[in-house]
């Protein structure tokens, strides 16, 4: 069984949960997460909405990037741990592709810094 290690980390004011994986060496983030940054959502319940949508369109067209994202439990504001959409970095790339977003270049180079260079402690 892998050693996960749960940790928040920050893309301007929004806070991005994360897990890491001793074992496999990755970051794992919250899509919800990721998607409030791009379309600049505070409230989780419209993210969360969006990612719905956006999950249920690509699916429906046939794209193996919903395949990729696994769920595991992640820490919600209210403090109790509940199954989330999580992608590894190379997923999360390309899912963000399919958002049209002014903040999709920044979250990409921000996702490149954090997601790879801290998987080498």
């Amino acid at each position: 069984m892998s050693t996960r290690q749960n940790t928040l980390a920050v893309f301007e004011d929004f806070k991005i949960r994360r897990i890491y994986d001793e074992k496999k060496e990755i970051w794992y983030f919250s899509v919800v997460d990721i998607i409030a940054v791009l379309i600049e959502q505070r409230e989780h319940k419209k993210a969360q909405s969006y990612w719905t949508t956006l999950k249920n369109r690509l699916k429906e067209e046939g794209s193996e990037v919903v395949t990729r994202c696994d769920q595991l439990k992640m820490e919600a504001s209210d403090g109790k741990k509940y199954l989330t959409d999580v992608a590894n970095p190379e997923t999360l790339l390309r899912l963000i592709q399919s958002v049209p977003s002014p903040k999709a270049e920044p979250i990409k180079l921000w996702l490149a810094k954090v997601g790879m260079k801290e998987c080498r402690r």
